[in-house]
C-alpha cells in the first residue's frame, strides 16, 4: 500500500474530520523539493524540516490524498510583484552558476554566510513562494491553507536577507488582496521580527501588522513604538517568554487588534524558532502555545493562510508544525505517537549539532510538550498596556 493511499485509509481512526465538505477541508501545500535539500553543511537551515511534518502526518492518518496540494514554483514575473526583476534574474542565475560574483554578493546579499549559494538557491524559495500565491488564490472563496514552507518574512526587493531569498508572505497577502481580500491581518509568531513584511505594507492602512518577536534579537527591529500607517502593532518580548505571557499577548493584543481591524483575511506566521528547544532564541514557549494561537486565529476571518517560518532544532519544528496542521485540520493530537510515526521522528539527523546522541525521549515519542507556564513579567505587562492605551486613544 502506498504512503499515500494509508494516509487516506488512516484519517478517519486518526481523528481528522473526514465528514466536513470539501470546501471547509483544510489543504495543505507541500513539495518534495524540501527532501534532501539543504542551505550547506553547517548552516542552520541544514536540517530536515517540511520533509519531516510531511512523513509524519501521513503516517498519522492526517493528510489523505485530497488534503495534499503540491506546490507550484513561482514563475518570474510572479516574484516582481514585490522584488526587483534584477534581483529575481541575479538568483536564478546563481542557481545556474553555482555561484556569483563579489558585485552580485555586494548588491544582493547572495553568496555570503547567512544567504548561501546551494543547487536549489533558486527553485527551493521559489516553490515556497508558488505555496503562498497559490494559497491566497485557493482561499478566494474562504477555507484554510497551511503552507509550512512559507513563512520566509526577511526577504527584502532586492536581497536575500536573514535566510530569505524571496519573501512569500508579502507574495501570499499580495494573492488575498488579488483573490478579493480587501482587508488583511498579518500575525507573526516568529522569535524575529518580519522586517521585510513591515517594509513592504508599513504605510498601508489595509494591511495589520502584528508581531511577537524577541526584543534585540537580530533583525534588531519591530520597536514598541513603530505605528506605520496606524497598523503596526510590534510586541517585543524579553527573554524567557513563557506560554502564560504569550497567552496574555494573545488575549490583550493579537485577538483585540484582529477583531478591530475586521479582516477579510488572516495570515499567521508560525515560526517555530520560539520554543525553549532552539538554538536561535531565548524564547521559552511550549509548542501548545502556538497552537493556540493557530486555533484563535482560525475563526477570525474568512480566509486563513498559515505558514511556516523560522525554527533551527529539527524535531522541536516537526512536532509543532505537525501539530499545527492538526490544529487545522481538526485532528486529536495522540498522548504518545504510534510506532511509526516515532520512526519518522527517531530517523532525523542533525548534522553538525553539538547535541550527540539520541534525542530525549519526549522528542520522539509525543507531539505535544508539556505546558511552559510562568511569571507574567513586568516588561510584558507594561508592553501590553502600552498597546491597550494606543487602541483606547485610536478608538
Amino acid at each position: 500500500m502506498t504512503l499515500d493511499a494509508r494516509a487516506d485509509a488512516a484519517a478517519a481512526a486518526a481523528g481528522a474530520r473526514t465528514d466536513r465538505p470539501p470546501a471547509a477541508r483544510a489543504l495543505f501545500i507541500g513539495s518534495e523539493i524540501y527532501r534532501g535539500s539543504s542551505y550547506g553543511a553547517w548552516h542552520p537551515l541544514r536540517i530536515p524540516r517540511v520533509s519531516t511534518v510531511m512523513d509524519l502526518a501521513r503516517t498519522l492518518g492526517w493528510l489523505p490524498r485530497a488534503a495534499y496540494v503540491p506546490s507550484p514554483r513561482a514563475r518570474p514575473a510572479a516574484l516582481t510583484r514585490f522584488h526587483t526583476p534584477r534581483y529575481v534574474a541575479a538568483l536564478e542565475q546563481a542557481e545556474n552558476d553555482g555561484e556569483v560574483s563579489a558585485a552580485v554578493r555586494e548588491r544582493h546579499g547572495l553568496g555570503t554566510t547567512a544567504n548561501p549559494v546551494f543547487p536549489e538557491v533558486f527553485r527551493r524559495p521559489a516553490t515556497a513562494a508558488g505555496g503562498s500565491i497559490l494559497a491566497g488564490q485557493l482561499l478566494r472563496n474562504g477555507g484554510t491553507v497551511y503552507n509550512p514552507a512559507g513563512g520566509t518574512h526577511h526577504g527584502l526587493p532586492n536581497r536575500a536577507n536573514g535566510f530569505c531569498f524571496l519573501n512569500d508572505p508579502v507574495l501570499g497577502i499580495l494573492s488575498l488582496r488579488a483573490a478579493g481580500a480587501g482587508r488583511v491581518a498579518y500575525v507573526d509568531i516568529d522569535a524575529h521580527h518580519p522586517d521585510g513584511v513591515e517594509l513592504a505594507f508599513h504605510d498601508d492602512p489595509e494591511v495589520l501588522i502584528v508581531s511577537v518577536h524577541e526584543e534585540r534579537r537580530w533583525p534588531f527591529t519591530g520597536s514598541l513604538g513603530e505605528r506605520g500607517a496606524g497598523q503596526v502593532w510590534n510586541l517585543p518580548v524579553p527573554a524567557g517568554f513563557n506560554d502564560t505571557e504569550m497567552r496574555a499577548s494573545l488575549h490583550e493584543l493579537i485577538l483585540p487588534r484582529v477583531a478591530d481591524h475586521r479582516p477579510d483575511a488572516v495570515v499567521l506566521q508560525c515560526g517555530a524558532d520560539a520554543v525553549l528547544e532552539d538554538p536561535l532564541s531565548r524564547l521559552a514557549l511550549s509548542n501548545n502555545a502556538h497552537w493556540d494561537v493557530v486555533q484563535a486565529l482560525s475563526h477570525a476571518a474568512p480566509r486563513f493562510m498559515v505558514l511556516g517560518g523560522g525554527g533551527y532544532n529539527p524535531w522541536a519544528v516537526a512536532r509543532l508544525w505537525t501539530g499545527v496542521w492538526a490544529t487545522v485540520a481538526g485532528a486529536d493530537i495522540p498522548e504518545r505517537l504510534p510506532a511509526e510515526g516515532e520512526k519518522v521522528l527517531r530517523d532525523v539527523v542533525w548534522t553538525g549539532a553539538r547535541r550527540k546522541g539520541m534525542p530525549p525521549s519526549p522528542w520522539v515519542t509525543t507531539l505535544r510538550d508539556p505546558p511552559r507556564e510562568g511569571p507574567f513579567r513586568d516588561e510584558v505587562r507594561s508592553r501590553l498596556a502600552a498597546h491597550a492605551a494606543r487602541a483606547r486613544a485610536a478608538a
